[in-house]
């Protein structure tokens, strides 16, 4: 019997901390693909400078919430998002419209990604 409630403890603390792991890359990624949004509209607008800026956030945040990421992720999809931020860097400081855009879109869809990726279910243990 105490073993049947053992087990039955690890897995419930699992699942929970499995929801609350992926309630939190859902939320930082949320933070981040706002921000590479607000990019975005700068670009869009032609206002260089400030989407220079908001690109340089952009870099910020992301040190700042995926800080604890690689615990949790392949460094493989840290690693291209990295490389995508630095490419978008230099598309938004050359004023490449169309190079910044298409760099955008592939990092808003990498951070989309991710929660839906480590998501805790059936699919996913299985």
């Amino acid at each position: 019997m105490r073993l049947l409630i053992g087990v039955l403890t690890t897995f419930i603390l699992l699942m929970v901390s499995g929801f609350w792991i992926n309630h939190w890359l859902l939320d930082s990624s949320l933070h981040l693909v706002g921000q590479a949004e607000a990019v975005s509209r700068q670009v869009e607008a032609g206002d260089w400078s400030e989407a220079l800026a908001e690109a340089e956030m952009l870099e910020r945040k992301w040190e700042q919430e995926a800080k604890w990421w690689p615990v949790f992720l392949e460094h493989q999809e840290m690693d291209n998002i990295e490389f995508a931020l630095t490419r978008c860097q230099e598309y938004v400081s050359s004023q490449d419209h169309a190079l910044a855009m298409g760099q955008l879109a592939e990092i808003r869809l990498m951070i989309e990604h991710i929660p839906s990726k480590e998501e805790v279910n059936l699919i996913n243990i299985f």
